[in-house]
């Protein structure tokens, strides 16, 4: 109970983050496309007062890439602690280019409200090519946060994840039944072995059919009791045949 109000905590206040990046580029769009906005009837007083003191005090809009730079901080950070299901067809080249991208079309348009247009149609250019930076870099920020928490585009059936040290030493004795096995651990194939020191407290094998349990147990049971010098009574069920 304490972990799930942990984990909705921590989603709060990714989703708080997140909240303050996109306000941080909305005061951005509302500053630089102050002329368009005004012209559409929008003129908010208290806002603009609020961003005038912004500006006076912490210079915020002295240069454009500083608010851009601080919302791209808050949406990195909220990326940070982003879960969900990886999709398999993620890959690194597609992050990268959705980061590339992104940063061009973030970054790289300045130029766009200077063009010999009305300001209506630069600022609407402007906020375009905004608004799709930063929703490309939300993705990569997203896409890349899974890969870290999900890493199986190496190991699809999660091998090595799923893995753990096995018993590696023959431990050998006059009655015992020894079975070979190989297992993934760290990333490194290893040599093991199934002990079973003493049979006389009975074994079992399940397993569906075709499974491997003859092959890999029987057929091994069989012959290293018989190379020890051991009588057998083996029963097998019998099969109907139907013609």
């Amino acid at each position: 109970m304490q972990q799930e109000d942990d984990l909705r905590g921590l989603a709060k206040v990714m989703e708080f983050m997140r909240a303050i990046s996109i306000i941080f580029v909305v005061i951005h769009v509302y500053w630089y496309c102050y002329q368009a906005i005004t012209d559409l009837g929008v003129n908010i007083g208290v806002v603009d007062r609020i961003l005038l003191n912004f500006q006076r005090t912490a210079g915020l809009f002295k240069n454009l890439l500083i608010t851009k730079m601080f919302a791209l901080i808050f949406l990195a950070l909220s990326c940070l602690g982003t879960k969900g299901v990886k999709n398999q067809k993620m890959t690194w080249e597609k992050i990268y280019g959705a980061y590339i991208s992104g940063l061009v079309l973030f970054f790289m348009n300045w130029w766009m409200l200077s063009l010999p247009l009305s300001p209506m149609v630069n600022a609407a250019l402007y906020t375009a090519t905004l608004t799709a930076g930063y929703i490309l870099l939300l993705m990569a920020g997203i896409w890349t946060s899974r890969m870290f928490r999900h890493n199986l585009m190496d190991d699809v059936f999660n091998t090595a994840n799923e893995s753990f040290m096995q018993e590696t030493r023959l431990m050998e004795n006059e009655y015992s039944v020894n079975l070979p096995t190989k297992f993934v651990y760290q990333g490194r194939e290893w040599d093991g072995w199934i002990n079973v020191v003493n049979p006389f407290r009975a074994s079992i094998v399940l397993g569906t059919p075709g499974s491997g349990k003859s092959y890999a147990v029987v057929n091994n049971y069989i012959k290293q009791q018989i190379s020890k010098g051991f009588a057998l009574y083996l029963y097998g069920a019998p099969v109907k045949v139907v013609s």
